[in-house]
């Protein structure tokens, strides 16, 4: 599998038909996923150029010593993208994954071609965007002591997030794809800190405010196309509805599909339909 220098560190990538014509496909992943998180996605996007990069600090990237907030992420991926030279991309974002998306195109609008995203955060929560469990998750996981000893030992955050994040918790051989990275309790720095970052009723206010910056490029790139994919039965993410009107009334040229029920790591349970989903909106809008 391919690597980039970005910055003062690496980035391990996929990529799929790298000699396909059309616009490239970029799958940007969330916490605590890596490229593998795409493999049932990809087979449904065949024909395409597609690259997924693990983020830094996750998967086969390099793990430098930073505080891996929003902001270092943007910067790596921003090395990786220009190391690449991928221009008019479509970007296919879950989670902090959605988010990376939703920044790297406010501020490289010229670069972005569309942009699919699923289970993340168009915008900066409330409680009440969540479930109750969602809440109290976060809680412990900021709680100094106890977000460490969810990625101690057999590392928790990793197991509850595909065992129970999930309609089918993934199985031991499964989940050891997504382990075998963060081997000792120092290389799962990353995974809390994400975690750690989730940005509800205004904290933490640096991940909050860049959340916040993207809204009026949200809001104003009538040019570009958009695609929500919605589901039901998310133990992280409620409100469907709620969330899914919020962005149809401040965000442009939006399109949105519903994908069927799954958890909030939905790669995983609606892989077919969220292929399928972004296929058949990509051929409406033109986009190769």
């Amino acid at each position: 599998m391919p690597t980039v220098n970005a910055l003062d560190s690496t980035l391990h990538y996929a990529e799929f038909e790298p000699a396909a014509p059309g616009t490239p496909y970029v799958l940007l992943h969330g916490n605590p996923g890596n490229a593998h998180s795409w493999r049932k996605v990809v087979p449904g996007l065949a024909g395409r150029r597609v690259l997924a990069p693990d983020l830094i600090g996750m998967g086969r990237s390099g793990k430098p010593d930073i505080p891996y907030s929003l902001a270092d992420h943007a910067r790596y991926l921003d090395a990786w993208f220009d190391a690449l030279g991928l221009e008019k991309v479509v970007l296919v974002g879950h989670d902090w994954g959605g988010v990376l998306a939703f920044d790297w195109a406010a501020r490289h609008p010229e670069r972005v071609a569309g942009i699919a995203f699923f289970e993340t955060f168009p915008r900066p929560l409330s409680g009440a965007d969540l479930t109750p469990q969602a809440v109290e998750r976060t809680r412990t996981l900021r709680t100094p002591g106890a977000g460490e000893a969810m990625v101690a030992g057999d590392n928790q955050l990793v197991r509850s997030a595909l065992t129970r994040g999930v309609l089918t918790p993934l199985t031991e051989p499964e989940l050891d794809l997504f382990l075998a990275p963060y081997p000792a309790e120092a290389d799962r720095r990353p995974l809390l800190a994400w975690a750690r970052q989730m940005p509800i009723d205004g904290e933490p206010a640096d991940t909050v405010a860049r959340i916040a910056a993207y809204g009026p490029w949200l809001a104003s790139s009538h040019d570009v196309p958009k695609l929500l994919l919605t589901f039901t039965g998310s133990p992280t993410l409620a409100v469907t509805e709620r969330t899914a009107a919020w962005c149809a009334a401040n965000i442009a040229a939006l399109t949105t599909v519903p994908c069927g029920e799954a958890g909030h790591h939905a790669a995983e349970d609606r892989p077919a339909e969220i292929a399928a989903a972004v296929t058949a909106w990509a051929a409406k809008e033109g986009l190769g």
